[in-house]
């Protein structure tokens, strides 16, 4: 009923942003970021209101720090109110591929975000 193939094209498209890593942070060389990447994802998702599970939402808490929240959210939420002294503000040791890195990760976990309301909204709309 809807497009097929679309599904799988939106999961590469999501996996490659979120599977992008050079195993930096800011100094060091040959770190594992997936818990990082996958706190910063599944804060997004919290920030919408879609909870998982199986995942342990202390890790947000602990990899997070409160400006970069407060970054995420506002990015997430409120593009038109992020500032240049936010973007600053959090990791400031920290390379800007690696900003750049978190705003590809949080704007399409705000994507794979909207479109799961999205089809629901579709879903129920059909049955």
């Amino acid at each position: 009923r809807l497009y097929p193939d679309v599904g799988q094209l939106l999961d590469e498209k999501f996996q490659v942003v979120y599977n992008l890593t050079y195993n930096t942070i800011a100094m060091h060389c040959g770190v594992d970021t997936s818990m990082l990447r996958r706190a910063i994802w599944n804060y997004v998702h919290c920030v919408f209101g879609i909870r998982y599970d199986d995942y342990d939402y202390g890790e947000v808490n602990q990899l997070l720090e409160r400006s970069l929240k407060i970054y995420i959210k506002t990015v997430a939420c409120y593009p038109e109110k992020t500032t240049k002294r936010m973007y600053t503000q959090f990791w400031r040791h920290f390379k800007h591929s690696e900003k750049v890195h978190i705003n590809l990760l949080l704007l399409e976990a705000r994507m794979q975000a909207a479109l799961l309301y999205a089809l629901r909204a579709v879903t129920r709309y059909m049955t």
